[in-house]
């Protein structure tokens, strides 16, 4: 049985196929008793190229925490899949502002703060020995 269809294009999207995903159904755990230890509602997802893994058991039937667990799985892929851009951005930006030029106002502040640093070493001098 297939998610449901804006799940699926929600997978297509993002480049992930159904039968990268594996699918099973087991018991739960926690509180509930007989119920969580009879049934086996919890769904298990596992993206196998990404290692990424959604375990729900939040409702007691078998049907919505299926609905839940793909969501949860999109969710995550799609919050990887913005990261990574995000990296990549980050990383053009930070190539960008170490190569572009100064401004007129930071370089007469650099020249300034070089002088004053260049006066006073420059009133350094040699410690006699006269004591």
């Amino acid at each position: 049985m297939a998610p449901p269809i804006t799940i699926q294009a929600r997978l297509g999207a993002l480049g992930v196929h159904l039968s990268d995903v594996e699918e099973r159904f087991i018991r739960g755990g926690g509180p509930g008793g007989q119920k969580i230890n009879k049934t086996s509602s919890t769904v298990w997802l596992r993206h196998r190229p990404s290692g990424t893994e959604v375990r729900c058991q939040a409702e007691r039937s078998q049907s919505a925490n299926r609905e839940l667990a793909w969501r949860e799985l999109c969710e995550k892929l799609e919050s990887r899949a913005r990261a990574s851009v995000d990296a990549a951005q980050q990383e053009r930006e930070k190539g960008r502002r170490q190569t572009r030029q100064k401004s007129r106002g930071q370089k007469v502040r650099m020249i300034h703060s070089k002088k004053h640093r260049a006066k006073h070493k420059a009133q350094r001098g040699r410690v006699s020995d006269e004591g």
